[in-house]
Order: C-alpha cells, then structure tokens, then sequence
C-alpha cells in the first residue's frame, strides 16, 4: 500500500476532525510552497501524501482580520480546512495553533503579510494535540522562543509527538515541542492588555482545551469562543477506548458547555463554524459577520447527538465481533 492510501486509510480510520473535510472555495491567494527546510523527524514522503490526501488543509487562505479594532484584533492566518489564529498585543503577540507538520513558515508567512514580524511571537497556545493543530508549533517555537502553553492531558503528546491512542502508527506523528507551561482546568494568563483563559473540554482529545477573550468592535467588548471539538470522528470509544475515560469525558464536556452561548464562534476547522458564509459577508462590508449567539449552542447540541449515535455504533460493532 502506497503512503497515499495509509494516509487515506489513516484519516477514515482515526479522523483526526470529520474524516476527510469537504473542500469549501475561500479566495484566491498564492499556492503554498513545499516546506523542505524544516521537518523536525516527519518523512517528506508522509508530508507529501497529508498534501494529496487533504488538499483544503494545504488551500492557502489570505489572512484577515475577523475582529477587533487596529491593533487590538483576531486575525486569521490559517487555510481552507485548517483554522490558526494571531493576536498582536505590544508585549509580543499570541498564536492559536500550528496547522500541519509543515506549515509553521505557512503561519509565519501569514503573519508577516498583515504586517508583523513572527519572531516577536511570545506565546504559543494549542487546541489539543493532533497533528493537524500542533504540527507546526515546534518550528514557530524555534522561530520565536515563545512559550508553549498546554494542557497536563495533552503534554505527554505533543511533547512526544505522538497520537496518543494511536502512538504506533508513525503517519499521524507530530514534531515534538515543549509545553513551558501546563495547566488542568480553569487556566488564565495576560499579554499586553489581552487576558485569555483556558477551560479544558476533553473528549476529541485527553487534554483538548478551549479558549476564550473579550475584544473590542467598535466600542462594545464581545465574547470570543475558540472552542477545541466534540467530534467523534474515528477515535475508538472502546474496546480498547482511544483513552481511559474517553466516553465520561465527552459527555462532561456536552454538559459543561450546553448553555455556552459566545458572541463569537470560533474553532480549528473552519467547516465548525460556518467559515466560507460568513468570511463573504465580512468581505461584502459587514464588520460583525462572525457574530452568532446561537451558532455555538446549535453546533455543541448537534455534536451531542452525533456522539450518542456514535457510541451505538461502536459498541454493537464491538458487540458483534466478540459474539463472533
């Protein structure tokens, strides 16, 4: 079997998010070069079937400001299927995820196209680690020297570079990087006049965390989510569990976030929160076009009931073969 079809094999078999995302046209910008110079231990071979199998993750995206006043904004410096996020402050700027393993110079390249420099990066933060959000935070930590700042549930992976679960199979590793600073739940911390806070919502990931901030438009402070994810996609629930603990962990998230109700809907695949629509309408004039506060709530009870149906599933399949 090629890397192609491992990789292919791989996405339908873990599902790092939903499967394979559907493509969605964002705009046009210039393709994406090969990234050579750093792989930090990943085969190029492997990196160049993720390219086939997955070309909306690679779709270069033009970054934008979704929200905020000059200066004081949330930018966009992510791809058609994969979301990262840049928060400039003045004491050295913030960034939410890394993308794939080669694509921290894509993250980079983004940020200095809005005008900023990468190397002034200070704090790293991460949705959970897989290696589609985590990939490329080991080349911006060597960029910058910025901290990494993570969850305890997902340190043992991204500093292994593994998926945890899964850590025999080499196709879904990540390179390594090291968490300066770790937290469990209910985690904060301020930089230049930004506070972000941290609520661990575990399930999609042992440690997956998200994240929320306050910003300014036009005189009104606004509510902004990054939520990590609920999807099941392919983690195994048992038999043996992705995790120990995976099933408890899924439903305490849907009950910890259920009346969740964010001005701002965020996430780590663009497909979560409606990306394509609302990007148009921000291109169209509209400056509050990522607003939504029912987006979130419609989105985190339809996960609910897709982990249910997922669990059925599962668990007669599992049923069914050891009756076998």
């Amino acid at each position: 079997m090629g890397v192609f079809n491992r990789i292919l094999t791989c996405l339908c078999l873990v599902g790092l998010a939903a499967c394979v995302p559907t493509v969605e046209a964002v705009g046009e910008s210039s393709s994406i070069p090969d990234n050579k110079s750093v792989s930090h231990q990943i085969n190029a071979e492997t990196l160049a079937g993720w390219r086939k199998a997955v070309p909306s993750w690679y779709a270069p995206v033009e970054p934008f400001r979704i929200i905020g006043d000059e200066k004081r904004g949330i930018y966009y410096v992510g791809t058609e299927g994969l979301a990262m996020y840049f928060i400039p402050t003045d004491e050295g700027h913030i960034v939410l995820d890394g993308g794939m393993p080669d694509q921290g110079s894509y993250v980079a390249d983004a940020i200095r196209k809005l005008g900023y420099n990468p190397e002034d990066i200070a704090v790293l933060i991460n949705s959970h680690a897989h290696l589609d959000h985590s990939g490329g935070l080991a080349e911006l930590q060597e960029l910058s020297g910025a901290q990494l700042i993570a969850s305890e549930g997902d340190r043992s992976a991204l500093e292994g570079g593994f998926y945890l679960g899964s850590e025999q199979d080499a196709n879904l590793n990540a390179p390594p990087v090291q968490v300066d600073t770790g937290f469990s739940d209910d985690f904060s911390f301020k930089r230049g006049g930004v506070a972000m806070a941290a609520k661990v919502t575990p399930g999609h990931s042992r440690g997956c965390t998200s994240w929320t901030m306050n910003i300014e438009q036009g005189g009104k402070s606004h509510e902004v989510l990054f939520f990590c994810s609920a999807t099941v996609a392919a983690n195994r629930l048992i038999g043996p569990p992705q995790y120990e603990g995976i099933v408890d962990d899924y439903r305490k998230t849907f009950a910890m976030t259920k009346d969740w109700n964010p001005d701002v809907f965020l996430s780590n695949h663009p497909q979560f929160f409606g990306f394509k629509a609302k990007r148009e309408k921000l291109l169209a004039g509209d400056p509050l076009a990522f607003f939504g506060k029912e987006d979130f709530s419609k989105f985190i009870a339809k996960m609910a009931v897709d982990f249910e149906v997922g669990l059925e599933k599962q668990t007669l399949k599992h049923n069914a073969i050891m009756s076998e």
